[in-house]
C-alpha cells in the first residue's frame, strides 16, 4: 500500500496549480482572441465573411509583401490553407492552425491573427536578410 509522501503531495499540488493556471490562461486567450503588435482594427479577423483571409499587396519596411488565396496544391501540399504569401517574390511558407491563427517557417513558435500579420512579423525577423526558398 502506498503512503502519501511529501514529494507526492507537492507534486500533486504543483500539477493542480498548473492545470488551474492553464485553464485560466485558455479562458483569457479565448475571450480576447489572438493579438499581434501593430495589428490594425480592420485586420482583427483577417477574413471577409467566411471566404478566408483577404488578399494584400504592400511595401512593409522596404520589402514587397503579397498574399492571396491559392489553389492549396502547391509544392507544400496545401498546408497554408489555400493561401500563398511572398516576400520580395520569394514564397514564405505559412500554415493555418486549427484555432484559426497563422504561423510561418520564420516565426514557427509565434501565432498571428492573419497572413498579413505573420508576413509582417517575418519581415521584421529577417532583419533585411533574403528569404531562402524551401526545397
Amino acid at each position: 500500500m502506498s503512503q502519501l509522501t511529501r514529494r507526492r503531495a507537492l507534486g500533486a499540488a504543483a500539477t493542480a496549480l498548473t492545470g488551474l493556471a492553464l485553464t485560466g490562461f485558455a479562458r483569457t486567450a479565448g475571450a480576447s482572441g489572438p493579438r499581434t503588435a501593430g495589428q490594425h482594427p480592420e485586420e482583427h479577423s483577417g477574413h471577409s465573411g467566411h471566404d478566408g483571409p483577404q488578399s494584400f499587396s504592400e511595401t512593409f519596411q522596404g520589402r514587397r509583401i503579397q498574399g492571396a488565396p491559392s489553389d492549396g496544391g502547391g509544392h507544400h501540399g496545401g498546408h497554408g490553407g489555400g493561401y500563398s504569401v511572398r516576400i520580395d517574390g520569394e514564397e514564405l511558407h505559412v500554415m493555418r492552425n486549427a484555432d484559426g491563427t497563422w504561423i510561418s517557417v520564420v516565426n514557427h513558435y509565434e501565432t498571428f491573427a492573419n497572413p498579413r500579420a505573420v508576413t509582417r512579423a517575418a519581415v521584421i525577423e529577417l532583419q533585411g536578410a533574403q528569404l531562402v526558398p524551401l526545397v
